[in-house]
């Protein structure tokens, strides 16, 4: 019986064909809307946490001053706020539990000229420990050996940035083992880091590295640490550990009880979960307001089935008269929505799929495909032809047989 009511709905939607899409026209709009929100909203979530996760696995960034490493406001050196040194680094790796990696970094923004080019970028000065807290990868060469760190040697790893502004124009040449300028010194260029693209604090690969000694040698003449960068264990719990260090860098930056502290501890972390759990309540909330449209296709649905009761009203009558059950003819048409939902859903399925991936594409996001939400937006569909065409179908199924054979 219900396969035969299954294909009765089928021919009824067959016989208006155009009455039917702009019924479902509501659903698939509603659909495909939720499903394109939700979609490009995990993406979008993604690609922050991509960009979080660039800048070290489990890193804490300690730097001087009340904001951020990539804040204004006060930073070191202004208001008598002292920088870092290299002993900061040593005593964070000996005195505190739970950490993996500690580097020190300076940094100085210079002009590196070769191969007839210039390019204004980012020096940075550190140990070996930073390509480790960072998650650097090198694209060939190699790091820095203990006795060039030591010595401050001239050898330098540079970013694809500056590779490609700077030696990127000339066959034949990769930039590995090629002398570059920088400042007053030229340095032998002995690795070539592997390609971050771009995150919040701007282009990752535009930057020069060299040792920290080099840096502050040749480069900046004081023995000054702008950042340390603290790299947490895999399993390590970040809150006690960060208690530890805020306690000792107060106490060897001589810091009283009643002052305040004058570095910064950035957790990607929790940044990294702060962002994702907004991301996630504007995309529930873009859903929910897409879902809107299925509510309005819902009452169209409604609509359409009562105008279809009305025109049908000799047909129920004679199936009524010839033994047709009530729950029988309730069936026939709470079919008959929710085949007409359905369709809208599946259709609004493959129009956000396809618009999606575009969408995506055109938002540099991944695309994020989710079963899930494809699935419950089709459910969602169906159950909502059940709810709006249940009214239409209990006022069939009650009709009086007679009264309904006497319809003009």
């Amino acid at each position: 019986m219900l396969f035969s009511v299954f294909i009765l709905a089928l021919r009824s939607v067959q016989r208006n064909l155009l009455r039917s899409f702009l019924t479902i026209l509501g659903i698939v709009i509603g659909v495909s809307a939720v499903i394109t929100m939700v979609t490009l909203g995990n993406g979008a979530t993604q690609a922050i946490n991509t960009q979080i996760s660039s800048l070290g696995a489990n890193l804490l960034i300690v730097s001087p001053g009340q904001r951020g490493p990539g804040g204004g406001g006060s930073g070191a050196g202004s208001a008598g706020i002292p920088h870092f040194t290299d002993a900061d680094a040593d005593a964070i790796a000996a005195q505190i539990g739970g950490v993996a990696q500690v580097a020190p970094l300076g940094r100085a923004s210079v002009t590196v000229i070769a191969n007839g080019r210039n390019w204004i970028t980012s020096v940075s000065g550190s140990t070996n420990e930073w390509f480790k807290t960072g998650n650097w990868t090198l694209a060939s060469g190699r790091e820095f050996d203990p006795d060039e760190q030591r010595a401050g040697s001239a050898v330098c790893i540079i970013g694809e940035t500056v590779r490609r502004e700077i030696f990127g124009g000339t066959p034949g040449k990769t930039g590995l083992g090629e002398l570059l300028r920088v400042k007053q010194f030229s340095c032998n260029v002995i690795g070539i880091l592997g390609s971050k693209g771009q995150s919040g604090m701007g282009d990752q690969d535009d930057t020069v590295v060299v040792p920290l000694n080099t840096l502050q040698r040749r480069v900046t003449g004081s023995h000054r640490v702008d950042m340390l960068m603290v790299s947490m264990q895999e399993n390590a719990d970040s809150a006690p550990l960060k208690a530890s260090l805020r306690q000792l860098m107060r106490e060897r930056r001589k810091l009283a009880e009643h002052d305040d502290d004058n570095f910064n501890i950035f957790d990607t972390q929790q940044l990294a979960e702060t962002l994702s759990s907004t991301m996630g309540v504007l995309t529930s909330l873009l859903g929910a307001v897409a879902a809107v449209s299925l509510l309005v296709g819902g009452i169209g649905i409604m609509n359409i089935m009562l105008v279809s009761v009305t025109e049908r009203t000799r047909e129920i009558g004679l199936r009524l008269a010839v033994g047709a059950l009530e729950k029988e003819v309730l069936l026939q048409f709470l079919i008959e929505a929710m085949v007409l939902s359905a369709l809208g859903g599946l259709v609004g399925v493959v129009i956000a799929t396809i618009a999606s991936y575009f969408l995506a594409g055109l938002m540099k996001v991944p695309y994020a495909f989710d079963p899930t939400i494809n699935l419950l937006s089709l459910v969602f569909s169906a159950g909502i032809g059940i709810l709006f065409g249940y009214f239409p179908a209990r006022n069939a199924a009650r009709m009086d047989p007679i009264v309904a054979l006497r319809h003009e």
